[in-house]
């Protein structure tokens, strides 16, 4: 029996959960620092964060029609994201190979040309992909999908498509991830590094990436429930997704924090 062929996306997930396995490794090796945490804490994240990206979109990927998982649109998409994907990493290992920031650093031309022009690309082509799979998958009548399932992930990509682009480019316009004084050696958040003691922008942007992860989570719990309307059910806590998600920007913006710590 013959055993199918990887897709990119699943490749790409793989290929992202090698890359943070090399980061813990290295982490072990290289004690040095930047912005209070170790170099590789950040290439750590975003391997984790690119790994359940990949892996999410592979399992959606795998419900399609043929006619669309096969399709030219599908692919080009998939490339897209690949040459992203690999140019941003690259990016951000080097940067952390030099003890150097990757984000909001414009020390010197080349760092400029990687964060604003090379990053901000390739970020901004990431995030319309996955808005225009969650399209896709609307359009896509021969999908192994329930009724809330389909619902879920159209709703859930879109949703996270928007309040990206919303809460990054305001990020990237603010020129820095807190809103007020973050005191070197101030409470932060386990692991996340969120501040404990002024806004940080970075819990919305996280709130608005994952709607298209927290969305068909619950259409599978409610499809295994056997709910009566659990379209309509969807709908509403994709409303209640957004303005929560929305509330906690309002609150960075505030000059709040997330989790007040001491």
């Amino acid at each position: 029996m013959l055993t199918p062929k990887p897709t990119q996306f699943q490749t790409l997930a793989v290929l992202s959960v090698v890359l943070a396995a090399i980061t813990v490794i290295w982490g072990f090796i290289d004690s040095r620092m930047v912005d209070g945490a170790s170099v590789w804490m950040k290439p750590l994240k975003f391997s984790l964060s690119f790994a359940l990206l990949f892996a999410t979109i592979g399992l959606v990927e795998a419900r399609l029609s043929a006619t669309v998982r096969d399709g030219w649109l599908m692919r080009i998409t998939s490339w897209i994201m690949a040459a992203a994907f690999l140019s941003e990493m690259a990016y951000i290992f080097l940067q952390g190979a030099r003890a150097e920031t990757s984000h909001f650093n414009v020390s010197t031309p080349f760092n400029e040309f990687m964060y604003t022009v090379v990053m901000g690309a390739g970020a901004v082509a990431l995030v319309a992909a996955i808005g225009f799979i969650g399209w896709m998958v609307k359009r896509d009548c021969g999908a192994d999908l329930s009724p809330a399932l389909r619902e879920s992930i159209w709703l859930g990509f879109v949703i996270s498509f928007v309040l990206t682009m919303i809460v990054a480019g305001y990020l990237g316009g603010a020129g820095g991830h807190y809103v007020g004084v973050h005191p070197n050696g101030a409470s932060t958040v386990p692991f996340f590094g969120w501040s404990g003691v002024t806004g940080d922008l970075r819990p919305a942007h996280f709130f608005s990436l994952h709607a298209m992860q927290v969305l068909p989570l619950l259409a599978l719990l409610l499809d295994r429930c056997k709910k009566i309307k659990p379209v309509k059910i969807i709908r509403f806590a994709a409303l209640g997704y957004t303005s929560v998600t929305i509330g906690v920007f309002a609150l960075a913006i505030a000059g709040l924090p997330l989790i007040p710590l001491t």
